[in-house]
């Protein structure tokens, strides 16, 4: 006999993995041969960010550390550095999601857009200390606002299709330990 809460676990990280493979596709496609002004969210770590200050026993460190190694191959960056500043935010996050249940959403929302800001930012400047070349600073900042802009319309969604939800103080699973 299956363990339901194990089932439903293992659902949200195949969701997980299918909606950042599924908004990579989107991001790799040519859409139009013309340069853009304005460059889109980044979905994918919104997608992380979203889940792990929602629900962070749904995506384990590996799986984020596999779909954000994939999308630096995929998206030829630095293979491993946005992973590693990603995972390492996401472990933060994890390690004080006690304290996240019991905020509300603007609280959420601002500690998601300073996280995608201090990865940006350490991003840039290792990027730099080792003089790789990289988008100038102004188009950076476009996509981490377009991001930021981008999260409350995620987290809406995600939330009225998957029921994705913080854990309520004092929630239980079916087993009866707490959440």
């Amino acid at each position: 006999m299956v363990d339901p809460l194990l089932a439903r676990r293992l659902g949200y990280r195949v969701i997980y993995a299918l909606l950042c493979a599924g908004f990579l596709f989107l991001r790799l496609l040519p859409l139009s041969t013309l340069p853009v002004s304005v460059p889109g969210p980044d979905f994918v770590l919104l997608l992380t960010l979203l889940w792990v200050i929602r629900r962070p026993d749904h995506v384990p460190a590996p799986l984020i550390a596999a779909v954000i190694l994939v999308e630096d191959i995929l998206t030829m960056r630095p293979p491993g550095l946005w992973a590693a500043l990603v995972l390492v935010v996401t472990e933060f996050l994890r390690s004080h999601r006690i304290g996240l249940r019991e905020v509300n959403f603007l609280l959420e929302w601002l500690i998601a857009s300073l996280a995608m800001f201090a990865i940006m930012l350490v991003n840039r400047a290792l990027l730099a200390l080792f003089v790789v070349p990289q988008a100038g600073f102004g188009i950076s900042l476009l996509q981490l606002i377009v991001s930021m802009a981008a999260y409350p319309f995620l987290a809406f969604a995600l939330q009225a299709l998957l029921g994705l939800r913080r854990a309520a103080p004092g929630e239980v699973d079916a087993m009866g330990q707490r959440l």
